[in-house]
Protein backbone atom coordinates (compact mmCIF):
# COMPACT_ATOMS: atom_id res chain seq x y z
CA UNK A 1 0.00 0.00 0.00
CA UNK A 2 1.39 3.22 -1.00
CA UNK A 3 0.95 5.45 2.27
CA UNK A 4 -0.22 8.54 0.26
CA UNK A 5 -3.31 6.54 -0.44
CA UNK A 6 -4.30 6.60 3.30
CA UNK A 7 -4.87 10.98 3.66
CA UNK A 8 -7.81 10.93 1.81
CA UNK A 9 -9.26 8.45 4.24
CA UNK A 10 -8.14 9.08 7.24
CA UNK A 11 -5.52 10.16 9.49
CA UNK A 12 -2.56 7.49 9.19
CA UNK A 13 -1.17 6.08 12.34
CA UNK A 14 2.19 4.84 12.40
CA UNK A 15 5.48 3.26 14.10
CA UNK A 16 9.16 4.05 13.81
CA UNK A 17 12.09 0.90 14.55
CA UNK A 18 15.61 0.71 13.96
CA UNK A 19 17.08 -2.39 13.02
CA UNK A 20 19.83 -4.13 15.87
CA UNK A 21 23.12 -4.01 15.17
CA UNK A 22 25.56 -6.51 13.20
CA UNK A 23 26.16 -8.41 16.22
CA UNK A 24 23.00 -8.04 18.34
CA UNK A 25 19.85 -10.53 17.82
CA UNK A 26 17.07 -9.96 16.04
CA UNK A 27 14.25 -11.76 18.02
CA UNK A 28 13.61 -8.88 20.52
CA UNK A 29 13.22 -6.37 17.66
CA UNK A 30 10.79 -9.43 16.15
CA UNK A 31 8.72 -9.51 19.30
CA UNK A 32 8.33 -5.71 19.45
CA UNK A 33 6.55 -5.97 15.46
CA UNK A 34 4.60 -8.22 17.00
CA UNK A 35 3.01 -6.28 19.62
CA UNK A 36 2.97 -2.96 17.76
CA UNK A 37 1.58 -5.08 14.71
CA UNK A 38 -1.68 -5.68 17.33
CA UNK A 39 -2.81 -2.31 16.73
CA UNK A 40 -2.53 -2.67 13.45
CA UNK A 41 -0.80 0.51 12.05
CA UNK A 42 -1.33 2.13 9.12
CA UNK A 43 3.14 1.32 8.42
CA UNK A 44 6.15 1.18 10.31
CA UNK A 45 9.42 2.78 9.30
CA UNK A 46 12.72 1.50 9.59
CA UNK A 47 16.08 3.34 9.88
CA UNK A 48 19.41 1.77 9.21
CA UNK A 49 22.84 2.60 10.40
CA UNK A 50 25.09 6.00 10.88
CA UNK A 51 26.01 6.60 7.63
CA UNK A 52 24.22 4.33 5.52
CA UNK A 53 25.58 1.50 7.72
CA UNK A 54 23.62 -1.50 8.46
CA UNK A 55 21.41 -1.96 5.13
CA UNK A 56 21.34 -5.79 5.45
CA UNK A 57 19.63 -5.14 9.49
CA UNK A 58 17.47 -2.59 7.59
CA UNK A 59 16.01 -5.38 4.61
CA UNK A 60 15.76 -7.76 7.12
CA UNK A 61 13.69 -5.86 9.27
CA UNK A 62 11.31 -4.69 6.22
CA UNK A 63 10.75 -8.17 5.26
CA UNK A 64 9.40 -8.90 8.71
CA UNK A 65 7.11 -6.24 8.78
CA UNK A 66 5.68 -7.15 5.67
CA UNK A 67 5.33 -10.58 6.83
CA UNK A 68 3.46 -9.40 9.20
CA UNK A 69 0.96 -7.87 6.63
CA UNK A 70 2.05 -4.90 7.58
CA UNK A 71 3.66 -1.93 5.02
CA UNK A 72 7.04 -1.29 5.98
CA UNK A 73 8.43 1.71 4.43
CA UNK A 74 12.51 2.01 4.62
CA UNK A 75 14.84 5.07 4.82
CA UNK A 76 17.58 5.99 2.60
CA UNK A 77 19.80 8.73 2.85
CA UNK A 78 22.56 10.59 0.57
CA UNK A 79 25.46 9.36 3.06
CA UNK A 80 28.14 7.88 0.93
CA UNK A 81 25.70 6.89 -2.07
CA UNK A 82 26.44 7.86 -5.84
CA UNK A 83 23.98 7.06 -8.07
CA UNK A 84 24.89 3.52 -8.55
CA UNK A 85 24.07 2.89 -5.51
CA UNK A 86 21.06 4.63 -5.17
CA UNK A 87 19.31 2.86 -8.14
CA UNK A 88 21.14 -0.08 -7.14
CA UNK A 89 19.41 -0.64 -3.89
CA UNK A 90 16.56 0.93 -4.39
CA UNK A 91 15.94 -1.28 -7.25
CA UNK A 92 16.72 -4.10 -4.52
CA UNK A 93 13.64 -2.72 -2.21
CA UNK A 94 11.40 -2.51 -5.09
CA UNK A 95 12.02 -5.87 -5.90
CA UNK A 96 11.02 -7.32 -2.03
CA UNK A 97 7.69 -5.68 -3.10
CA UNK A 98 8.15 -2.76 -1.19
CA UNK A 99 6.57 0.60 -2.53
CA UNK A 100 7.46 3.49 0.33
CA UNK A 101 10.66 5.21 0.75
CA UNK A 102 11.65 7.99 3.50
CA UNK A 103 14.53 9.78 1.28
CA UNK A 104 17.00 11.80 3.55
CA UNK A 105 19.98 13.34 3.66
CA UNK A 106 21.01 11.66 6.61
CA UNK A 107 23.12 12.92 9.63
CA UNK A 108 27.05 13.48 9.12
CA UNK A 109 29.24 10.58 10.45
CA UNK A 110 31.52 11.69 13.29
CA UNK A 111 34.02 13.95 11.22
CA UNK A 112 32.42 14.47 7.64
CA UNK A 113 31.47 17.61 6.43
CA UNK A 114 29.16 16.44 3.38
CA UNK A 115 27.54 13.46 2.08
CA UNK A 116 30.40 11.99 0.33
CA UNK A 117 28.57 10.74 -2.33
CA UNK A 118 26.49 12.03 -5.31
CA UNK A 119 23.52 14.10 -3.50
CA UNK A 120 24.06 16.63 -1.68
CA UNK A 121 20.47 17.26 -0.48
CA UNK A 122 17.83 15.38 -0.21
CA UNK A 123 15.75 17.27 -3.30
CA UNK A 124 18.16 15.65 -5.48
CA UNK A 125 18.04 12.52 -4.25
CA UNK A 126 14.05 12.50 -4.09
CA UNK A 127 14.35 13.85 -8.04
CA UNK A 128 16.79 11.04 -8.92
CA UNK A 129 14.85 8.12 -6.84
CA UNK A 130 10.94 9.71 -8.50
CA UNK A 131 13.09 9.37 -12.22
CA UNK A 132 14.37 5.84 -11.87
CA UNK A 133 11.63 4.68 -10.10
CA UNK A 134 8.36 6.54 -10.51
CA UNK A 135 6.24 3.88 -9.33
CA UNK A 136 7.36 4.24 -5.52
CA UNK A 137 6.02 6.97 -2.46
CA UNK A 138 8.56 8.71 -1.68
CA UNK A 139 8.53 10.84 1.79
CA UNK A 140 10.81 13.46 3.09
CA UNK A 141 11.37 14.67 6.78
CA UNK A 142 10.74 18.14 8.04
CA UNK A 143 11.72 19.55 11.44
CA UNK A 144 8.99 22.00 12.52
CA UNK A 145 11.83 24.27 14.45
CA UNK A 146 14.00 24.31 11.42
CA UNK A 147 16.55 21.64 11.09
CA UNK A 148 19.55 22.49 13.27
CA UNK A 149 22.05 23.28 10.50
CA UNK A 150 19.58 25.65 8.27
CA UNK A 151 19.90 29.61 9.02
CA UNK A 152 16.62 30.43 9.12
CA UNK A 153 13.27 28.71 9.08
CA UNK A 154 12.15 30.71 5.68
CA UNK A 155 15.34 28.98 3.79
CA UNK A 156 14.40 25.36 5.37
CA UNK A 157 10.92 25.62 4.19
CA UNK A 158 12.70 26.79 0.57
CA UNK A 159 14.08 23.31 0.78
CA UNK A 160 10.35 21.77 1.40
CA UNK A 161 8.88 23.04 -1.36
CA UNK A 162 12.15 21.84 -3.39
CA UNK A 163 11.27 18.38 -1.90
CA UNK A 164 7.76 18.89 -3.26
CA UNK A 165 8.43 19.87 -6.35
CA UNK A 166 11.34 17.22 -6.64
CA UNK A 167 8.34 14.19 -6.16
CA UNK A 168 8.19 13.92 -2.49
CA UNK A 169 4.56 13.26 -1.75
CA UNK A 170 4.22 13.63 2.03
CA UNK A 171 6.68 15.01 4.81
CA UNK A 172 7.56 13.29 7.92
CA UNK A 173 8.64 15.51 11.00
CA UNK A 174 10.91 15.50 13.67
CA UNK A 175 9.97 15.30 16.62
CA UNK A 176 8.25 18.89 18.01
CA UNK A 177 7.04 19.06 21.60
CA UNK A 178 5.90 22.35 21.25
CA UNK A 179 2.19 22.20 19.48
CA UNK A 180 2.15 26.13 19.17
CA UNK A 181 5.72 26.00 16.96
CA UNK A 182 4.33 23.27 14.74
CA UNK A 183 1.20 25.11 14.30
CA UNK A 184 3.35 28.24 13.36
CA UNK A 185 5.61 25.88 11.12
CA UNK A 186 2.25 24.61 9.14
CA UNK A 187 0.72 27.81 8.27
CA UNK A 188 4.03 29.12 6.91
CA UNK A 189 4.38 25.57 5.16
CA UNK A 190 0.95 26.62 3.27
CA UNK A 191 1.45 29.61 2.33
CA UNK A 192 5.16 28.91 0.46
CA UNK A 193 2.95 26.44 -1.79
CA UNK A 194 4.20 22.94 -0.03
CA UNK A 195 0.60 21.41 0.24
CA UNK A 196 1.53 17.35 0.56
CA UNK A 197 0.54 16.15 3.70
CA UNK A 198 2.49 15.89 6.66
CA UNK A 199 2.77 13.22 9.09
CA UNK A 200 3.48 14.48 12.79
CA UNK A 201 6.58 12.95 14.20
CA UNK A 202 5.66 12.17 18.40
CA UNK A 203 8.25 10.82 20.73
CA UNK A 204 6.74 9.54 24.06
CA UNK A 205 8.84 10.99 27.14
CA UNK A 206 9.47 8.16 29.19
CA UNK A 207 13.01 8.91 29.95
CA UNK A 208 14.67 12.06 31.40
CA UNK A 209 17.88 11.16 29.76
CA UNK A 210 17.51 9.98 26.68
CA UNK A 211 14.11 12.69 26.20
CA UNK A 212 16.97 15.95 26.82
CA UNK A 213 19.73 14.29 24.54
CA UNK A 214 17.57 13.63 21.58
CA UNK A 215 15.45 16.94 22.28
CA UNK A 216 18.93 19.22 22.27
CA UNK A 217 20.35 17.19 19.67
CA UNK A 218 17.96 17.91 16.88
CA UNK A 219 17.33 21.49 18.35
CA UNK A 220 14.03 21.21 19.42
CA UNK A 221 12.71 23.35 22.46
CA UNK A 222 11.61 22.29 25.53
CA UNK A 223 7.76 23.70 26.55
CA UNK A 224 7.22 25.18 30.09
CA UNK A 225 4.86 22.27 30.88
CA UNK A 226 7.57 19.46 30.19
CA UNK A 227 10.50 21.32 31.66
CA UNK A 228 8.43 21.65 34.80
CA UNK A 229 7.59 17.50 34.84
CA UNK A 230 11.40 17.36 34.19
CA UNK A 231 12.23 19.94 37.19
CA UNK A 232 9.57 18.08 39.11
CA UNK A 233 10.21 14.19 38.63
CA UNK A 234 13.75 14.31 36.53
CA UNK A 235 15.16 12.69 40.20
CA UNK A 236 12.11 9.63 40.16
CA UNK A 237 11.93 7.59 37.37
CA UNK A 238 8.69 6.14 38.00
CA UNK A 239 7.10 9.53 38.56
CA UNK A 240 8.57 11.03 35.56
CA UNK A 241 7.34 8.33 33.18
CA UNK A 242 4.13 8.34 34.57
CA UNK A 243 3.84 12.46 34.00
CA UNK A 244 5.56 11.77 30.61
CA UNK A 245 2.64 9.68 29.40
CA UNK A 246 0.00 11.89 30.62
CA UNK A 247 2.59 14.48 28.62
CA UNK A 248 2.36 12.61 25.56
CA UNK A 249 -1.27 11.70 25.41
CA UNK A 250 -2.21 15.45 25.81
CA UNK A 251 0.37 16.41 23.10
CA UNK A 252 -1.40 13.99 20.66
CA UNK A 253 -4.40 15.31 21.77
CA UNK A 254 -3.71 19.33 20.75
CA UNK A 255 -1.89 17.90 17.83
CA UNK A 256 -5.09 16.20 16.51
CA UNK A 257 -7.24 19.51 17.01
CA UNK A 258 -5.11 20.96 14.82
CA UNK A 259 -6.16 18.63 11.95
CA UNK A 260 -3.33 16.88 11.20
CA UNK A 261 -2.51 14.10 8.72
CA UNK A 262 -0.74 11.61 10.60
CA UNK A 263 0.44 10.55 13.70
CA UNK A 264 3.78 8.75 13.48
CA UNK A 265 5.16 7.42 17.54
CA UNK A 266 9.55 7.18 17.60
CA UNK A 267 8.63 3.28 19.28
CA UNK A 268 12.74 3.43 20.53
CA UNK A 269 11.72 -0.64 20.04
CA UNK A 270 9.68 -0.69 22.77
CA UNK A 271 6.19 -1.56 23.30
CA UNK A 272 4.93 -1.85 26.76
CA UNK A 273 5.10 2.00 27.96
CA UNK A 274 3.92 3.07 24.09
CA UNK A 275 0.81 0.71 24.92
CA UNK A 276 -0.61 2.75 27.60
CA UNK A 277 -0.13 5.92 25.21
CA UNK A 278 -1.90 4.76 22.60
CA UNK A 279 -4.74 3.19 24.38
CA UNK A 280 -5.35 6.54 26.77
CA UNK A 281 -5.20 8.91 23.76
CA UNK A 282 -7.94 6.79 21.63
CA UNK A 283 -5.41 5.80 18.96
CA UNK A 284 -6.33 2.25 19.05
Amino acid sequence: MKISSIFSEKMSFSFEVFPPKTDQPLEPLLETLDELCAFKPDFISCTYGAGGTNKGRNKEVCAAIADRAMTPMTHFTCIGNSKEDVERYIGEYVEMGMENVLALRGDFPEGWSETHGDFHHADQLIGFIKEKYPELCIGAACYPEKHIQASSLEKDIAHLRSKQDNGAEFLMSQICHDVDAYQLFHDKLRKAGVKIPIIVGVMPVLFKDGLIRMTLSNGCSIPKELAEIIGKYGDNPADFKKAGKEYTVNQIYKFINLGIDGIHIYSLNKYKDLADVIRAAGLR
